[in-house]
């Protein structure tokens, strides 16, 4: 089933995230549709063999698409957890760019999750993206990466600059420069509007990926609304993106996000929903 559209990155449609075995069940179909675009390259079949082998070669693209679709919010993601809006055109290409040279990249037979896999090359060209923009040397982008690391690797901790200097090995004086420059990066961040009650669903944004069952309890739970609570839990979209996307207005939508957020808490699952929730 095609999922919902939850708004446009780089000219690409995108979808929410499959569950584990939604990912897998298409990862035959790509590798079909691949030997069958290798085949079809060397034009040794007759007519009956190559339309068979179109046929495959069309279901294996088709599902690359539905693939790259469904991971396209993991670009969004990223772009905001450098400390940018989203809807920078140069920050945004780079992420699509590299999501796609991923999935040439990517071999299903290694075991890996493709969005585990495509998260290096988003990464890498989207750091370089930023670097450009923001006229960061080499040097600099470094230990700003350093220091954002070393912040995630101590959320309830005010890092002082004797901690940031010791943390990265470099002088107190470079460490106030690189701290400087990452407030800098996180001044252009996109505030995301919360909605009042956020206590139990208050998640980062380098959020791991979910469980199987996680996706589906709250599909269950959530019905027609779980795009919409997902990208707007996640930040991947801001509650006026999600609204334009489902062609309501601003309050519908805070109030559909409301009733997913009251039926998870009431729901059978709630405890374990709510402990994977913090975790994130």
């Amino acid at each position: 089933m095609t999922g919902q559209t939850l708004g446009v990155i780089g000219g690409l449609e995108m979808t929410a995230p499959l569950s584990v075995d939604e990912e897998r069940s298409l990862y035959p179909l790509i590798q079909q549709g691949r030997r069958a675009e290798q085949l079809l390259q060397r034009g040794e079949t007759d007519s009956t063999e190559r339309r068979r082998l179109l046929r495959q070669r069309h279901a294996g693209q088709e599902a690359e698409s539905k693939l790259l679709r469904a991971t396209l919010g993991l670009v969004r993601t990223r772009v905001v957890e450098r400390g940018y809006r989203f809807g920078n055109d140069e920050l945004e290409a780079a992420g699509v760019e590299a999501l796609v040279n991923a999935l040439r990249r990517f071999d299903p037979e290694q075991g890996n999750r493709f969005s585990t896999y495509a998260n290096y090359w988003i990464m890498k060209l989207v750091n370089q993206a930023v670097q450009q923009q923001a006229g960061l040397t080499d040097s600099e982008m470094r230990l700003i990466l350093k220091l954002q690391k070393l912040i995630r690797a101590n959320p309830t901790k005010t890092l002082t600059k004797r901690d940031v200097a010791q943390g990265l090995g470099v002088s107190q004086a470079k460490a106030h420069e690189t701290m400087q420059l990452n407030r800098e990066l996180q001044s252009r961040r996109y505030g995301m509007t919360e909605l009042d009650d956020d206590t139990d669903f208050n998640i980062r944004h380098e959020v791991n990926d979910p469980p199987s069952w996680v996706i589906d309890a709250l599909r269950r739970i959530c019905g027609d609304d779980f795009d919409a609570f997902w990208q707007f839990t996640f930040k991947t979209m801001s509650i006026d993106e999600i609204a334009r996307a489902q062609g309501i207005s601003r309050q519908g939508m805070t109030k559909r996000i409301a009733r997913c957020r009251r039926l998870v808490r009431e729901s059978p699952d709630a405890e374990q929903l709510l402990q994977w929730f913090a975790r994130q």
